[in-house]
């Protein structure tokens, strides 16, 4: 079970943080946002998609959204994410528990700059009813980001 395999990595990284498991669903950011007690914002969502080296995932803001042209800047390419199978394949977690975390070799983590407005976020932690609050650097730190970037919209004020 991929929630297993993200409490025994976040344990092998020595991170003190507990992984919260919910008894209603946190598969999308209003239900987590609900089940952890924060506005959806501070949902850490993980996106996957395909860059030109293979699959990455993109931990955004729960009100971020992809900026098309902001994304073909970083990464070279159009925005394209991958299904919810490939997903899986590309994570080794399902839609509703993809994180950053235990990833499969080859699959690339960044992280983006929408959620350094909050001193903590909850991404998912393998599973459609978890999650772990993290500050962002130990988000970036257990995620093994590769760096920080800059993709989205939505999310800052006018």
């Amino acid at each position: 079970m991929s929630i297993e395999k993200v409490k025994a990595y976040l344990k092998d990284m020595n991170c003190p943080k507990e992984v919260l498991e919910f008894a209603t669903s946190s598969a999308t950011v209003e239900l987590a946002a609900e089940a952890a007690g924060v506005i959806p914002a501070r949902i850490s969502k993980t996106l996957c998609l395909m860059s030109k080296e293979g699959p990455i995932v993109i931990s955004v803001a729960g009100d971020a959204k992809i900026d098309n042209r902001k994304f073909k800047d970083t990464f070279g390419l159009k925005a394209k994410m991958l299904s919810p199978e490939e997903t899986l394949e590309a994570t080794g977690h399902a839609v509703g528990g993809v994180c950053p975390f235990a990833l499969p070799e080859g699959t690339r983590a960044f992280a983006d700059v929408s959620m350094k407005r909050f001193d903590t976020v909850f991404p998912a932690a393998g599973s459609s009813n978890s999650a772990v609050e993290l500050t962002c650097d130990e988000l970036f730190h257990y995620g093994k980001c590769e760096a920080w970037v800059d993709i989205c919209k939505g999310w800052e004020e006018e």
